[in-house]
């Protein structure tokens, strides 16, 4: 990733929070996504990858549910918001500043790799599933939120779950249409992508 990226998303990271979906600070919201990721969580206490972890929403949703968690991004600004949000809350939580695409994490460390948003934005998504398909362990599950959006950014479903598949034999998609989990009516095409071994 570039240095024109990383300071976009330093620049983002102080209004990051502002949408629904981003910060999780409406009740509903944050319910509709803890009714979407923990039944995908494999078992308890999980070792959590979460690639491109932005301020750490997420993180905090599942370390507040007792899995651990390891987050990076390429934004130091991001992962200094993560590393507060957690802190704030006492939820313990390992993050670093790097690049999400190769994440520095050894082979076989995690049960889960959590992306959201983040596969669309890279340079080479099919290399990227490979090196997330190496960090899981065997029985380890891929949970992909990406979506097609409005402004012409984004992978389309079909191509995010064919690409998944080239990896991740069993993988299966599922359309987020609901408002509750975006804070708002959407238009454009949401989806998560679910992969076990």
């Amino acid at each position: 990733m570039t240095d024109a990226v990383r300071r976009y998303w330093d620049s983002q990271a102080g209004n990051f929070d502002v949408e629904a979906d981003h910060g999780l600070a409406d009740p509903a919201v944050r319910q509709a996504w803890e009714d979407l990721l923990l039944p995908l969580m494999p078992v308890p206490g999980c070792d959590v990858a979460d690639l491109g972890c932005g301020t750490g929403s997420l993180s905090l949703l599942l370390g507040e549910a007792g899995h651990q968690v390891w987050g990076v991004d390429l934004s130091e600004q991001m992962v200094a918001r993560a590393r507060t949000k957690l802190a704030d809350a006492g939820v313990s939580a390992d993050f670093v500043v790097g690049d999400a695409s190769a994440p520095p994490r050894a082979h076989g460390s995690v049960d889960v790799v959590l992306a959201r948003h983040v596969l669309w934005a890279l340079p080479d998504p099919d290399a990227a599933l490979a090196r997330w398909t190496r960090l899981l362990r065997a029985s380890g599950t891929m949970i992909l939120v990406e979506g097609l959006w409005g402004t012409g950014a984004g992978i389309p479903a079909d191509r995010c779950l064919e690409l998944v598949r080239s990896h991740h034999k069993n993988a299966t998609l599922a359309m987020l249409t609901d408002p509750a989990l975006w804070g708002r009516e959407i238009t454009d095409e949401r989806y998560v992508v679910v992969s076990t071994a």
